[in-house]
């Protein structure tokens, strides 16, 4: 054991070190939602026992222990329910078949990450119950938080994720990287997955943080070994482009004390440029070869914002048009969000207020703070600050995320004081 006592949180630990040992669990098991179950019981144990007693010196292999010890356990649970208990339990076998000697040599180091990740996207699940076990599984995010990234109620999202724990386990579908042929049909969830995950880290949904680097971090971490599984495929490329050229600006979105610091008053200097660099080549590349999909289209208009010297030297007309053919190709309320935005820089803020007055009806984005927010910023632009203010406050009272909150109070005291 070492002296330490348990420094990253249980989050920390469900981050780093569930999907690993849940992909050894169920590996060996061969039932996910049990598995997944004895993780999560695992993982309870370390935070109580390892602040106080240490954090073990092979924590993945204890989680990996305690894991089956718990499977084994409930196996017991369910013999006895079905009065076998005793003839069972009283077997030696029965104890070695789960759990191994804790001296014994676990089969931990290997990473079943990827393996996990394709295998939540199974076609026996609906791909909103398959991104959002995954997320939980492999992302390593509570329930709250997926549900916060779905925009439906935390008891819904708790529901979903039990349904498709129960339907992986009803498919029978064997722990094990899928045939070539089942891997692409299920490539556009495990893309889709992936990039949630990095959301939530890049721009953190609620809480203290803006950031997440641990959640991108490691979103980027499978992005690139899914790359290097298919190096030939453009939306994985630009998914992987997409991500480094976001998170190529991390270090300059945050002040000082971890407030918002917008995209047109970052410091460029602080910005990342061996990842913009690599983000460029990647979607370059991607994009030579045809076949182009949203993921190259959003990996190009990040890098147009990257290559640009300065906020005014933007090529907004460029990002305009690019956004308009993203548009076209997905139906996802973001986009016309962001094409607002991209209008109104090139056309003046009043393009951009009519194409927002379109997003007021739809059900996905009605009551979300970002449309208010947007509407203040272009309000503001307009030289209409009362109606800036009132959607400011408005997106302030929305937003779940603190610093994002402080930011959007602060541009309405700014307009609502007096001037001097």
């Amino acid at each position: 054991m070492t002296a330490n006592a348990l420094a990253p949180s249980v989050e920390h630990l469900l981050r780093d070190l569930a999907p690993q040992v849940l992909g050894a669990v169920a590996r060996r098991h061969g039932d996910f939602a049990a598995a997944e179950d004895a993780v999560q019981e695992a993982l309870i144990a370390a935070a109580v026992q390892w602040p106080s007693g240490g954090v073990p010196a092979n924590p993945r292999g204890w989680l990996y222990h305690v894991a089956l010890r718990k499977i084994t356990d409930h196996l017991r649970s369910e013999m006895a329910r079905r009065r076998r208990e005793d003839a069972v339990a009283s077997e030696v076998w029965a104890e070695w078949a789960f759990v191994p000697p804790p001296d014994a040599e676990v089969a931990v180091d290997a990473d079943d990450t990827l393996t996990l990740l394709f295998m939540c996207c199974h076609p026996a699940l609906t791909p909103a119950s398959a991104i959002a076990l995954t997320l939980r599984a492999v992302g390593g995010l509570a329930t709250a938080q997926i549900a916060r990234a779905f925009l439906v109620p935390e008891a819904t999202m708790a529901q979903r994720i039990s349904r498709a724990k129960q339907s992986i386990k009803s498919s029978g579908v064997p722990f094990s990287m899928p045939s070539d042929g089942e891997r692409a049909a299920r490539l556009g969830a495990v893309l889709h997955v992936l990039y949630l995950i990095f959301n939530e880290g890049y721009a953190s949904s609620g809480g203290a943080r803006l950031q997440r680097t641990d959640l991108s971090g490691e979103a980027i971490r499978l992005a690139r070994g899914l790359h290097a599984l298919l190096p030939g495929d453009g939306e994985v490329a630009g998914l992987l482009a997409l991500m480094l050229l976001t998170d190529a600006r991390r270090e300059a979105r945050t002040g000082p004390n971890g407030e918002l610091i917008p995209l047109d008053e970052q410091d460029r200097s602080r910005w990342d440029a061996g990842q913009i660099v690599e983000g460029v080549a990647l979607v370059s590349g991607a994009l030579a070869r045809g076949a182009v999909g949203p993921y190259q289209i959003q990996a190009a208009i990040s890098a147009v914002h990257d290559e640009a010297p300065s906020a005014e030297d933007t090529d907004w007309a460029q990002i305009h048009a690019l956004y308009g053919l993203l548009e076209r190709m997905s139906d996802n309320p973001i986009v016309s969000l962001n094409r607002a935005i991209a209008a109104a820089m090139v056309q003046g803020p009043r393009a951009g207020l009519d194409l927002l007055a379109a997003l007021d009806d739809d059900p996905r984005l009605r009551g979300h703070y970002r449309l208010d927010a947007v509407r203040a910023h272009l309000l503001e632009r307009a030289g209409d600050p009362v109606g800036a203010i009132e959607h400011y406050r408005a997106a302030a009272a929305r937003t779940a995320s603190i610093p994002e909150r402080d930011y959007l109070t602060l541009k309405a005291a700014r307009l609502a004081a007096p001037a001097t």
